[in-house]
This record gives structure tokens, sequence and C-alpha cells, in this order.
């Protein structure tokens, strides 16, 4: 396969699996600010704040709206172009992505993945957002789950769906720790701070896991529980396990090498994190602390995209020039990337 398609293919998923958990963590929110009896305006901002914190793109938000008040930050992570990460920009990027292999696609999946983009570049989707926000973000989730549906049941297990199937997994564990760690930035002293166990419960709800969690732990949603199910159960297909399972699975298909050996970097990556997932506990990550625990996750993740790009998109004569990787984030690969195909088309 052309590492180009499959470049298209990987991100096309990946950005609607994107979106589709930021809708979730702002619905997390949205549920938590249900629980409150009585909040003044700046603690309703602060818990705004920390969704930002956890998407990393806070310095861009200050940048942009210095004020910081909480429907800038609705707007800003839903519908705001200058972010690339908000919910618009991810359907976008997907849609463009998806435009360069549609032979690669079946009909269908262009009519939703284009049907949903036309929806939130209309005045629908901005007067959606501000009457019933709650709305929007199920729109958001249902769409994506009927993207993901369609892909499931129309396309060939071939490379183009190992693709898909990677872009799909690497986002949803990182997103899933996002989510997990949106606890650490709340706040633990004053009233707020009862808040912490409603969270619990609306994180499992916006991970789509309070069914398959009750059945496995007997409705004792406690925080140890909770971080156990969405970290190391093997079984849940949201879980950093199983998805760091369904990635490595999805590497080794494409390169033919069996599962348990590498033929490259990437697969080398997926598999000790892999090792570590299988063999690690809900202790491990309470005596490192969730939140160190949690960013050594994602700076694995990062790793292994990192070498996904190097493997399967750099043209061998190009390694070279490529620029230096900072370990704690992507956005180094992504933006030399589209500097190159840039300067390729002129």
């Amino acid at each position: 396969m052309l590492s180009r398609v499959a470049n298209a293919l990987y991100w096309m998923v990946r950005n609607v699996e994107r979106a589709d958990n930021l809708a979730r963590m702002l619905e997390v929110n949205e549920q938590l600010l249900l629980d409150v009896d009585h909040i003044d305006l700046p603690r309703f901002e602060a818990f705004w704040r920390p969704i930002v914190q956890s998407t990393g793109d806070d310095t861009l938000f200050e940048e942009l709206y210095p004020k910081g008040r909480s429907a800038e930050i609705i707007e800003f992570l839903c519908i705001d172009k200058a972010n690339p990460n908000s919910i618009r920009s991810c359907i976008g990027q997907a849609r463009e992505n998806a435009r360069t292999v549609r032979d690669q696609l079946s009909e269908a999946i262009w009519e939703e993945l284009n049907g949903l983009f036309l929806f939130l570049n209309s005045p629908d989707a901005d007067a959606l957002l501000s009457a019933n926000p709650q709305h929007f973000h199920e729109t958001i989730r249902k769409s994506a789950n009927v993207f993901n549906g369609i892909i499931s049941s129309n396309l060939s297990r071939d490379n183009a769906w190992d693709f898909m199937e990677l872009g799909r997994n690497m986002e949803r564990a990182d997103k899933i720790t996002r989510i997990l760690d949106f606890t650490t930035f709340l706040p633990k002293e004053g009233a707020e701070a009862s808040l912490i166990d409603h969270h619990w419960n609306a994180t499992l709800r916006a991970c789509g896991a309070r069914s398959s969690f009750q059945i496995r732990f007997r409705n004792h949603p406690t925080p140890q529980n909770i971080i156990d199910f969405l970290i190391f159960d093997r079984n849940f297909p949201r879980s950093v396990r199983f998805c760091i399972d369904s990635a490595d699975a999805a590497l080794h298909r494409i390169s033919g090498s069996q599962r348990g050996s590498f033929s490259n970097e990437a697969e080398r990556a997926s598999g000790r994190l892999l090792a570590s997932l299988a063999y690690g506990s809900v202790d491990e990550v309470l005596e490192t602390g969730l939140h160190d625990y949690l960013d050594g996750l994602q700076t694995q993740f990062n790793r292994i995209g990192d070498e996904i790009f190097r493997e399967y998109v750099l043209l061998p004569d190009s390694d070279e020039s490529v620029p230096p990787i900072p370990g704690e984030s992507i956005s180094a690969v992504v933006a030399w990337q589209i500097q190159q195909q840039q300067q390729q088309q002129q």
C-alpha cells in the first residue's frame, strides 16, 4: 500500500475518534455540573478549564481567549477552526483525508463523514451547541458510531483496514487516559471536592463502560476499580490494554511478522507497552500517582505513533531530513509532514 494512502486512512479514522472522545469528555463535565446544587461563576469557570488542560491546548486557548470564560472554552473545543483539535477541525481533517482516498472507501463511509462535516460547518451546528450542548455532543457521538459501524461491516480485512484499526485504537487509548486524567485537575478541597466521586461515575458513562463495569465489579464503582477496568481490562474494547493489544495486532498483520516478536521499532514499542499493561496493576498506578502514570502512558503512545510514521509514511531518502521528534508530542511530526506535502505540491 502507498504510504500516502496508509497515512490518510490512519488519520481519517484517528481524527473521527478524536472528535468522538472530545465530545465524551465534554459530556463528563456537563454531567458533573448537573450534580452541583450551587456554584458561583468563578468556580463554574474553573470546572471547564481542566478539559483544555487535559487536551494540551491551554496555551493556544489563552492566546485566543485571554478571559477564558466557560462559553469560550466550549466554543474553542467544539467549533473553533483556529483550534486544530476542536471537534469541527478534527472532522474537517478527517473528511479531507477521506477525500484523497475515495477509491479506498465505500459510498456509505463517505456519505456519513461528509454529512457530519456539512452539519458542523452549518449554522445549525452553532445554534444547537448554544441551545442544547448535550444534544450537540450526542450528535457527534452517534455519527462517529455509525461511521465506525459502516467501516466494520463494509470493508475487507486488508491493509487498509489494518491502518484504520491502528489509528482508531491509538487515538482511543490516548483519549481514555485523558478522560481519566481529568480527575487529577479537579479541586481537591472545599465543596467541589465532593464532585470527584460523581466524576468517577460520569467517567464510566462517557466511556460507554457502565454496563460492562457493573458485570465485572457488581456495581462497586470505587476509583480503584474504575482505574483497573479502564486501563487493564483485557476484554472491554475501550480499555487501554485492549486498544494497545488491537494496535499491536494490526501492526503485525501489516508487516506479516509473528506476534511476540518484532520487525520494526513500532512493533517493539507496542509490544513493550502491551507487556507492561498485561502485567501491570492498579496498585502500581496508585503508587506512581494517577497523573504521572497516565502521563507516562501518553509518552509511550506518542513514541509508537512516531515509529509508525517513520516506518510507513517517511520515504527512505527523506529520513535524514526529518527533524528531532519531542517525546512528549507528535505535533512536530505532523507539522513536518504537512510542510513536506506543501513543498511537493509547489
